[in-house]
């Protein structure tokens, strides 16, 4: 196993794009959250959830997180380097692995900086904008700080569903070996099913599709106010996110030990 992940780290440090993708990901869920909290205002106590506000980039961000993981292993593809990886590691389970475990570590850092970002950003705007413990609000320090237990949950969560994403990506690149076609599909779950929630008006359905989503199940660990009037628990959201990677790498495994290349 070590020596696939010395491989897999040679192959993401020995090129540009991925470190770009990071700090583009970075970039964008930090300036999304911004944003947001710089043009929102409210004059009311209880008005709305300002970690989850911060937080928002995480839904744009995660856009470069499923390129860089689809490019991880269709990108290989692409240019053939899949024969090339695969005679010199016969494992291919192995060889997923490998590459899940290094995506894994460079999307948790890099999302942990973001989320970081995001929140501090937070912290920064919002004071601005009538969230005040003059208004009624609790304290900024407080309620956006990492070490507030919704906040710290919130926080903690995002980077994981990031983490997820990514896997997701990668198995579904696996299974499908062509990059633009694996982003087009992770992205369309990711960002369509809310939006077919919306359209649907049987409420029954508008909720089954909240909950089974891997984004709007998955990005319910943001939420540190109302919680029992979401759809699915935080927690419990984030395991539909995971189920999702689940299956993705468990079928792209099975397809990778079956197929010649």
């Amino acid at each position: 196993m070590r020596p696939a992940l010395h491989a897999e780290w040679t192959k993401l440090r020995t090129v540009t794009s991925p470190l770009w993708l990071l700090l583009g990901m970075i970039a964008a869920t930090v300036a999304l959250g911004a944003a947001a909290t710089s043009v929102v205002t409210c004059a009311s106590a209880g008005c709305g959830d300002m970690t989850k506000l911060s937080l928002i980039g995480v839904q744009l961000g995660q856009a470069l997180v499923v390129i860089l993981a689809v490019l991880v292993i269709a990108g290989e593809y692409g240019t053939g380097m899949i024969r090339t990886t695969l005679a010199a590691m016969p494992h291919r389970a192995t060889v997923l692995a490998a590459k899940a475990v290094t995506l894994t570590g460079i999307v948790a850092a890099a999302g942990t900086i973001a989320v970081l970002g995001s929140l501090m950003a937070g912290r920064l705007l919002l004071p601005g904008h009538a969230f005040t413990t003059t208004r009624g609000h609790p304290p900024l320090s407080v309620s956006l700080s990492p070490t507030d237990g919704p906040t710290l949950r919130a926080a903690l969560g995002s980077i994981l569903y990031l983490t997820l994403i990514a896997l997701f990506s990668l198995g579904v690149a696996t299974v499908v070996r062509d990059s633009a076609a694996s982003i087009g599909i992770v992205l369309g779950l990711l960002y369509l099913v809310p939006v077919l929630s919306q359209l649907i008006g049987d409420p029954h359905w508008q909720r089954l599709l909240q909950r089974i989503g891997p984004m709007s199940a998955g990005l319910a660990v943001q939420a540190t106010t109302d919680v029992r009037s979401l759809p699915i628990g935080p927690w419990a959201g984030l395991g539909v996110t995971a189920g999702w990677a689940a299956a993705a790498l468990l079928a792209g495994g099975l397809l990778l030990r079956m197929r010649d290349t």
